[in-house]
């Protein structure tokens, strides 16, 4: 069964745990110096938030967590049929978690990733540059296609 994302920068990580444990009536399921995460059921989502210097505040992202990988390929599909550039990271460590993810935005801008975790880790790991994933004023993106995993269509 597939699981919300939603990810939120924040300026104080402890403040923010506090008002979003309050918030869900629970506390993190994981939770580091820069990051916490909750596993929420109802409704379900995977909610995190993180604090990185010179990073944006508010939402980050979003995205679609799946369970096993024949949920990520139809997520794929769908990712490459929304006639969108797609950016097919692959394997990968973020948010303290080893992931496969691929990433699009929606022509707002608006990035979203699907992917299936498969363990954790000790760091909290990279995000790739979504900004080339970012439409232009022509509506076009705004880099290269070879820097862009796969064109969708």
């Amino acid at each position: 069964m597939k699981r919300f994302h939603v990810h939120v920068g924040v300026a104080d990580i402890d403040r923010s745990v506090a008002f979003y444990s309050g918030l869900f009536g629970q506390g993190p399921d994981v939770i580091k110096p820069d990051y916490a995460k909750w596993m929420l059921d109802d409704p379900r989502v995977n909610f995190a938030i993180s604090h990185h210097d010179n990073a944006e505040l508010g939402v980050g992202h979003l995205g679609i967590q799946v369970e096993d990988r024949h949920e990520l390929a139809a997520v794929y599909a769908q990712m490459k049929s929304a006639d969108r550039p797609v950016l097919e990271e692959g394997a990968t460590t973020c948010c303290y978690a080893k992931s496969e993810k691929s990433w699009i935005a929606d022509p707002d801008g608006v990035a979203w990733e699907a992917f299936l975790t498969d363990g954790e880790s000790t760091v909290y790991g990279d995000s790739p540059q979504l900004d080339q994933l970012a439409p232009t004023e022509a509506g076009k993106v705004a880099c290269c296609p070879e820097a862009v995993g796969r064109e969708a269509g």
